[in-house]
């Protein structure tokens, strides 16, 4: 199996060296790596470019937001199975993109997957600030605010051709809609991997509380357009996420 990873970036210098690293130094040896970045103007496309010999396909220039740059590199993709690198994460460790090819052989019919993250404090220390731990699936959990962590999970790259990208009316929480589309509209089949997939580094405070706002907002108009009782889900999923903080 031939596994797609996109990176998109934009003036991240600080941090995308060890995403690069990260995904260069899996042991699984058939990974497609792409990086798209916004046409980053704070040494980002240096540091990309002095690995530009392990990197399958690169392209820096502007683009409308994450979202679009993540449809660029879901449009570039030829892997068997897709999933996500954000610039300001790594891998867990060096052997989940193996654990993850393995989970897919063992559920041959399954459409993707998802597993378990850790948020660390953007700080030499990485204190760890929040743990997610995906649990068993079930449909019936979305209606109360439950979505898998996004950067977990891994989809089959025929599932992603059915089911269409990231909806770009949403500029914030696409993910979710994203999430929502593919596990609550269209019910794929999907396998839960209990293992630690992603480490996710928190934003700085200085923007976090108005970023807090911004996507409570999103996110209640996704539920909404997927019929769901917006106000209800909207305030599980922040309970839900208060909880995991308390028992970091």
């Amino acid at each position: 199996m031939r596994v797609s990873i996109i990176t998109v970036c934009y003036n991240r210098k600080a941090t995308i060296e060890k995403s690069i690293r990260s995904v260069l130094g899996q042991d699984y040896p058939n990974i497609e790596y792409i990086v798209i970045d916004g046409n980053s103007t704070d040494g980002t496309k240096e540091i990309i470019q002095s690995y530009s010999d392990r990197i399958t396909t690169y392209i820096s220039a502007p683009d409308n937001g994450m979202y679009d740059a993540i449809n660029k590199g879901l449009r570039l993709a030829t892997g068997d199975i897709v999933g996500l690198l954000h610039s300001d994460d790594e891998f867990y460790d060096l052997t989940v993109v193996t654990k993850i090819v393995a989970a897919f052989k063992n559920s041959p019919d399954t459409d993707g997957l998802y597993g378990n993250g850790i948020y660390v404090s953007n700080d030499t220390e990485e204190r760890i600030v929040r743990n997610r731990i995906g649990g068993g699936y079930d449909v019936k959990k979305i209606k109360s605010g439950w979505l898998p962590l996004h950067p977990t999970v891994y989809l089959k790259k025929s599932v992603i051709d059915n089911y269409g990208f990231y909806n770009l009316d949403f500029k914030i929480a696409s993910d979710t809609e994203f999430l929502l589309r593919y596990l609550y509209k269209h019910k794929i089949n999907v396998t839960y991997l209990n293992e630690y997939v992603v480490k996710m580094r928190m934003g700085g405070l200085s923007t976090s509380y108005k970023r807090a706002f911004e996507v409570l907002y999103e996110d209640y108009r996704i539920y909404k357009y997927h019929q769901l009782s917006a106000v209800r889900t909207v305030f599980l999923k922040k309970l839900n996420a208060v909880v995991q903080y308390i028992k970091k």
